[in-house]
């Protein structure tokens, strides 16, 4: 049973939804964001609170119902506050640095990787070594992060790359220490 999937969504001042059949859209100071939702699960606006119901009872159709009302909150949350990730570079003569929409990382290749921004996303780069994204959509936030990560994910011995800010970096010992 999907606990989740039966809690409103409140919405705050100076946001507003509009639903039309399976189509969602949802407005705020950020800016708006729209998506599909499944067709079988129905969206409803009630005293300014979003009710998410499953026309349907079936154990699939209450785990999208749970997804359902996750993704529309997020979609309000990001229209009125916005989403931020950010991402840390370690090592010797690891940087980055921003021109105009793209990143240029610095990572240990022989040439800079330049790493180009969606649309949706805006980065900033402070002390060289620390990326902040921002975006209203936490679903290509998050997917932009993944993406920079991989460019150079960090390994175990050194913990040499580029991380999630807050993310832990189980270490390994080298040859000398197996002895």
């Amino acid at each position: 049973m999907s606990r989740i999937g039966k809690m409103p969504i409140g919405l705050p001042a100076g946001v507003s939804v509009e639903i039309d059949g399976h189509n969602i859209s949802v407005t705020g100071k950020k800016g708006s964001l729209s998506r599909t939702i499944h067709p079988d699960i129905s969206v409803e606006l009630k005293d300014n609170e979003i009710v998410v119901n499953g026309l349907v009872e079936s154990k699939k159709n209450k785990a999208f119902r749970g997804l359902t009302r996750t993704l529309i909150n997020n979609m309000v949350i990001g229209v009125d506050q916005g989403f931020t990730k950010a991402l840390v570079i370690e090592g010797v003569g690891y940087r980055a640095s921003m021109s105009g929409t793209d990143l240029s990382l610095n990572v240990g290749y022989s040439n800079p990787v330049q790493f180009s921004l969606p649309g949706e996303v805006k980065a900033s780069v402070q002390n060289n070594t620390k990326i902040v994204l921002e975006s209203i959509d936490k679903e290509i936030l998050g997917l932009t992060a993944a993406k920079l990560r991989a460019v150079r994910k960090p390994e175990p011995y050194k913990g040499k790359g580029i991380r999630y800010e807050g993310e832990y970096i189980q270490r390994k010992a080298g040859k000398t220490a197996a002895k």
